[in-house]
């Protein structure tokens, strides 16, 4: 990492750019051209930061964890609208708190004071100048955990290049591989188009993840039924375009929650056969990383932080 010093040089040039184009917000790919400063944008935000939740996390890929956990910031928004998403709660239907900046930094020095490995931002594109603003302030107390970028993917790359030198993780999704397949599941039109050049540029920031160094690209993906989430094409893209040492985080989890019961072939869970299809794809493409349980008996542990 760079010197706290370094970083926050770097942060609040971010927070100057930032602040510019949230007055005709174009940061997510949707570019809806709100002023944010005076209403929310299509992900349901203004200015200050929403969070539903921040929790020491050990759900997250193990090097992510540690011994002390991610520290999980959840924030509110998207600019997408998966019909089978688990957080629709905060994700498509606002649910959250909004903070201070001044109460967001104060949240991140408790993060680190509890014993995290890392600060885990999930899907902060909408709340990015929020995130900023409390990162500078934190930065000036000394933190200094690793910054994890969690999210799905669909960024827009001008965003992603205000972030450079200040992310260093970044945990991103390939959700789908067909921007039509995209369009029908998450309401966007050009979800693989846009992911590619974003993972691309997030590669070329970081490069493979590293746990010896706490940087670099983990792509995860979510296996769906049916073949949805094009898991071969997927394998191809990182193997031959980013570098077969991105480590893959191969998802079973999927579980037919939200509007996912509309279409029959989102309406099950993935078998067990299908699972292992994925992994035989990862394995042929020479690709390696972690797998899921298909079955495990432990659940989502988490560990709630008072909302001091």
């Amino acid at each position: 990492m760079d010197s706290n010093a370094e970083r926050l040089v770097k942060v609040q040039k971010a927070i100057e750019n930032t602040r510019e184009r949230l007055h005709s917000c174009d940061l997510c790919p949707k570019k809806c051209r709100i002023n944010r400063f005076e209403v929310p944008g299509f992900c349901m935000q203004r200015i200050e930061p929403r969070v539903s939740a921040t929790v020491l996390h050990f759900g997250e890929e193990p090097p992510l964890v540690k011994e002390g956990g991610a520290g999980a910031i959840f924030f509110s928004g998207c600019s997408m609208s998966c019909l089978y998403c688990q957080n629709f709660a905060f994700s498509q239907k606002n649910s959250g708190k909004v903070f201070s900046f001044e109460e967001l930094s104060r949240h991140f020095m408790k993060i680190q004071e509890e014993g995290a490995a890392c600060i885990d931002l999930v899907t902060p594109t909408p709340n990015l100048y929020g995130f900023l603003k409390a990162y500078e302030l934190a930065l000036k107390e000394g933190f200094s955990l690793p910054v994890v970028f969690n999210t799905s993917g669909y960024e827009e790359v001008s965003t992603l290049l205000l972030l450079d030198g200040i992310v260093d993780i970044y945990l991103t999704d390939i959700r789908y591989t067909d921007d039509e397949v995209g369009k029908k599941y998450s309401l966007v039109p050009d979800y693989w188009t846009v992911t590619k050049k974003a993972v691309k540029e997030m590669f070329r920031q970081t490069g493979s993840f590293r746990e010896e160094n706490m940087r670099g690209v983990i792509v995860r993906h979510l296996v769906l039924p049916e073949g949805i989430a094009g898991t071969e094409e997927m394998a191809e893209f990182v193997a031959f375009e980013l570098s077969s040492s991105v480590p893959i985080s191969l998802m079973s989890q999927y579980r037919p929650v939200y509007r996912a019961r509309e279409y029959y072939e989102l309406s099950r869970r993935i078998s067990e056969e299908e699972y292992d299809h994925a992994l035989n794809v990862i394995d042929a493409f020479g690709l390696t990383g972690w797998m899921q349980h298909f079955e495990s008996n432990e659940g989502y542990r988490a560990k709630p932080l008072r909302w001091d």
